[in-house]
C-alpha cells in the first residue's frame, strides 16, 4: 500500500468508523416493524437502510477528499472514473435479501481501491456484531462481540484477534450463496467432492462467505454467478491480508488472475476465494 504508515492508520480507522456508523443506521431500521421496501430498476430491493447507510458513510468518507464510489451513489461514467487512482467503493448494505429475511447475514462493505486492486476493506455485520478488516501486506483481523453502539475505532482495534483465527478440526469445508445458487457451482463442488468426500457445503449470505475463508472456518467460496464490485473488494481486502486468493475463473472453473476493480463494466467475473 502505497502511503506512509500513519496515512494507513488513518485510513483504516475512518473506515472502520464509517462502517460502526453506518451499521447503527441499519440495526435502527432492522429493529423497527417497517422496512419500507422499494425496487430499483434491476428489480432488486432497497430500504431505508440501504439510503441512511449511504448517507452517513459518504458523510464521513468526505474528510479523506478521496471520491466515492456506491451502489447507492449516482451514476459515475468510466470517463470519469478511470482517472482515479484511489477511491473508496461502498457497499452501504450487503444482503438486502438476508435483511428483508431477517436472519443477520448482511453487512457493510468498504473498501479502498489503488489502480485496480483493493489494498484496505472493512466489513461490518452490525447485526453479528462482527467486524473484519484487512490492510494488504501487512495485517489482517476479526472483532467479535462488538458493543451495539459505534465506538472509536482505537477502542475497537484493542479487541482484535489477527486473522486467520479459526482452530480445531474440520471437514473440507465450501460456503456457498444462500441467494444466488447455481447450476455451474453445483457440478464444481461435486467435483471437489472426488477429493474431500467428507466436503460440507455451508450456505451463507453477503460478504460474509470470503470473511470465512478468510478467517480460516471454510476452505473455498465459488462464485460462478454475478456479482458487482462493491459487493467483493471489501472483503476481498481482507481475504488477501489474511494470505488467502480471490481469483477469476473460465467456465469450467479454472483459475486465470486476480479479480480487479473499476472496470468499465462494474460487474465482476466467476471467481474463487481459496
Amino acid at each position: 500500500m502505497s502511503t506512509n504508515p500513519k496515512a494507513q492508520s488513518s485510513l483504516l480507522n475512518l473506515a472502520i468508523e464509517a462502517a460502526l456508523t453506518a451499521g447503527a443506521e441499519i440495526q435502527s431500521v432492522y429493529e423497527s416493524p417497517d422496512f419500507n421496501v422499494e425496487l430499483k430498476g434491476d428489480g432488486s430491493p432497497l430500504t431505508r437502510a440501504d439510503r441512511l447507510a449511504h448517507q452517513a458513510i459518504v458523510k464521513m468518507l468526505a474528510v479523506s477528499e478521496l471520491p466515492v464510489l456506491s451502489e447507492e451513489g449516482k451514476t459515475i461514467p468510466y470517463e470519469e472514473r478511470s482517472s482515479w487512482q484511489r477511491f473508496w467503493l461502498v457497499d452501504p448494505l450487503d444482503g438486502t435479501k438476508e435483511f428483508l429475511k431477517r436472519n443477520d447475514e448482511f453487512t457493510v462493505n468498504i473498501a479502498l481501491i489503488d489502480g485496480q486492486s483493493p489494498i484496505l476493506g472493512v466489513v461490518y455485520a452490525p447485526a453479528c456484531r462482527v467486524l473484519y478488516a484487512g490492510v494488504v501486506g501487512e495485517r489482517a483481523l476479526v472483532v467479535r462481540e462488538l458493543a451495539p453502539k459505534p465506538a472509536p475505532a482505537g477502542l475497537v482495534l484493542e479487541q482484535a484477534r489477527p486473522l486467520p483465527d479459526f482452530e480445531g478440526e474440520r471437514p473440507f469445508r465450501v460456503v456457498g450463496s444462500r441467494s444466488h445458487s447455481t447450476a455451474e457451482t453445483e457440478r464444481y463442488v461435486d467435483e471437489l467432492r472426488r477429493a474431500h468426500p467428507d466436503l460440507e457445503l455451508v450456505s451463507m449470505g453477503s460478504s460474509f462467505k470470503l470473511c470465512m475463508v478468510a478467517e480460516g472456518s471454510a476452505d473455498e467460496y465459488p462464485r460462478f454467478a454475478p456479482t458487482m464490485e462493491w459487493d467483493t473488494a471489501a472483503a476481498q481486502a481482507v481475504v488477501l491480508a489474511a494470505g488467502k486468493q480471490v481469483l477469476r475463473v473460465d467456465s469450467n472453473g479454472k483459475p486465470e488472475g486476480p479479480v480487479v476493480y473499476n472496470k468499465p463494466d462494474l460487474l465482476n467475473p466467476w471467481f474463487l476465494v481459496r
